[in-house]
């Protein structure tokens, strides 16, 4: 019943990350019927990937030059590591954390083929060996992946002489104890600090 374009445009909304048969579908209608509105978003998307690239230091997206790695004011002597440029785009967002970025672009993953070669492992070490970092933080997800990214970061990074620590994963705010998963109740109890 569905002409073979709308069949397409649905298939390829339901590629985007969280978009599923529905969600297609009510898109998909959207956009068919709001003419001006798709063809402002193609247009945007276009100039995004016409503008928009990684930074050829910490890999955050950037159009031109890396805001981040260009401001004198960033701590230069810490680098939190993450999976993806949205990660640093929510560390940022907490206004707590001053210094660099480097993003992975992905995390270790044998089962898929992904390999520390797949990944900016190779420039992390070389901007670490290039002297001036001293420590990096380790902010990858609590996921199996991220953990083992994370173990296997420590074990490349431990020969330089610089410092890794791992963020701290707990309860979030607002959050009851006894809805909390046990992983997430062990990591509160092992990220612990004093009060005063």
């Amino acid at each position: 019943m569905r002409p073979p374009s709308v069949r397409a445009l649905m298939e390829e909304l339901q590629k985007l990350p969280g978009v599923g048969p529905r969600s297609a579908v009510r898109m998909a209608q959207y956009l068919l019927k709001e003419r001006e509105e798709a063809l402002r978003l193609s247009q945007t998307l276009v100039q995004a990937h016409e503008r928009v690239g990684f930074c050829s230091t910490c890999f955050l997206l950037a159009e031109g030059s890396c805001p981040v790695c260009d401001d004198p004011g960033r701590d230069r002597t810490v680098i939190c590591v993450v999976e993806e440029p949205v990660n640093a785009w929510a560390i940022e967002a907490t206004g707590e954390f001053k210094g660099l970025y480097h993003v992975l672009l992905g995390t270790l993953d044998p089962l898929r083929g992904i390999g520390p070669e797949e990944l900016t492992v190779a420039k992390l070490v070389d901007r670490v060996a290039a002297g001036g970092v001293q420590e990096v933080i380790l902010a990858t997800n609590l996921t199996v992946e991220g953990e083992a990214t994370a173990h296997f970061l420590v074990q490349l990074l431990r020969p330089k002489g610089v410092k890794t620590s791992r963020i701290a994963f707990g309860l979030p705010a607002g959050g009851e104890i006894s809805y909390a998963d046990t992983v997430t109740l062990a990591r509160a109890l092992v990220a612990r600090r004093g009060m005063e």
